[in-house]
């Protein structure tokens, strides 16, 4: 097995496999058992490996003009996946057969996320969010948002989605009523959230270059500012006390029990070894590991709690950004993706 490339002779990362497709990796997705791994290109076609080999199990027609975005059902046996072609489509894992296309209510499906039982299924496009049972019969569809929805999550423990669009992240309870049962509202464009994995604490990147944090049990609210550019990159580590961010060359590791008011006027960990603004920042699911992938082409592997040498292995794409990056089941496995077209698994 080779091992990837780095500056240090302590290199934690061993490359698996390699594949190419053809064009920009847009989203990576792990099947729940660690088995697949499915992999969406700009333009629209997937395809699932075999996360052992990277043997091409199927190739899927994905969406017209492209695809957006893929979650794995609970159960691991169906895919789902968004696109430009405003569809909703269902996938089954054995065959490679489209199950059921519905459509997401607008020209693009952005995105999507299945519950943690996988029981509903969320997706939003353009202003509209719905809500799917695994059949793709479709349970509700929500009041229109104040603007474009940029990200969806089921807050950890609660049957509640979290809805982040122009103004505020609005929980709603879909189940059982189409109106926010609480609202976090602020006067910004947010881009991404993340849900620390106790459900107390919501992170939501912004257009504007800061975080903000919302404290359920509280509603205290904070804001963390002087980031290079805007933050789409979060990642919550499993203790729900550390969140890492992004929007700039270094991640920045965020200490959220540092004070009363949490990380607010602290000072994060910043992680020297890129050259060029991050695409994707990850933690271990259950450990102590971070991954960052950036437009320089590097993935590099921190452990953080290592303040004297907190980088422990780097590949790096050769002409290419990192577009990506996805932690398996069991956090024994790396996914990262190319703009130029490749999938790389590594064993940690």
């Amino acid at each position: 097995m080779a091992r990837a490339k780095s500056g240090s002779t302590d290199n934690k990362l061993r490359l698996g496999w390699k594949a190419g497709l053809t064009d920009h990796i847009q989203a990576l997705a792990w099947s729940p058992d660690g088995q697949r791994l499915a992999a969406a290109v700009v333009s629209g076609p997937i395809t699932i490996f075999d996360a052992a080999t990277g043997a091409v199990l199927h190739s899927l027609t994905g969406h017209g003009f492209g695809t957006a975005a893929l979650d794995w059902h609970a159960g691991g046996m169906i895919l789902a996946s968004a696109g430009q072609d405003g569809k909703l489509r269902l996938w089954n894992a054995n065959d490679g057969q489209e199950v059921i296309a519905v459509s997401g209510g607008a020209s693009w499906v952005e995105t999507l996320a299945w519950d943690a039982a996988g029981t509903l299924l969320a997706s939003g496009a353009g202003k509209k969010v719905r809500v799917w049972s695994p059949a793709g019969e479709m349970i509700r569809e929500l009041p229109p948002q104040a603007g474009t929805v940029m990200d969806l999550a089921w807050q950890p423990g609660t049957g509640h989605l979290t809805v982040l669009a122009y103004g505020a992240a609005r929980m709603f309870d879909p189940r059982n009523s189409d109106q926010p049962v609480r609202a976090f509202e602020w006067k910004g464009s947010p881009l991404k959230l993340a849900w620390s994995p106790d459900g107390k604490v919501l992170a939501h990147g912004n257009q504007d270059s800061t975080v903000h944090f919302w404290y359920t049990d509280t509603g205290l609210d904070l804001q963390m500012y002087g980031f290079p550019s805007k933050v789409r990159e979060l990642s919550w580590d499993f203790s729900s006390r550390y969140l890492a961010t992004g929007g700039g060359p270094m991640p920045c590791v965020w200490d959220c029990q540092a004070g009363p008011k949490g990380p607010e006027g602290s000072k994060p960990q910043m992680l020297e070894g890129h050259e060029d603004v991050l695409t994707a920042v990850a933690w271990q699911q259950r450990g102590y590991s971070l991954a960052s992938t950036g437009m320089d082409g590097r993935l590099i592997l921190w452990q953080p709690g290592n303040k004297k040498q907190p980088r422990i292995g780097q590949f790096r794409f050769e002409g290419s950004a990192a577009s990506t990056l996805k932690w398996a089941p069991g956090d024994r496995a790396i996914a990262i993706g190319s703009s130029g077209g490749t999938v790389a698994v590594f064993r940690v």
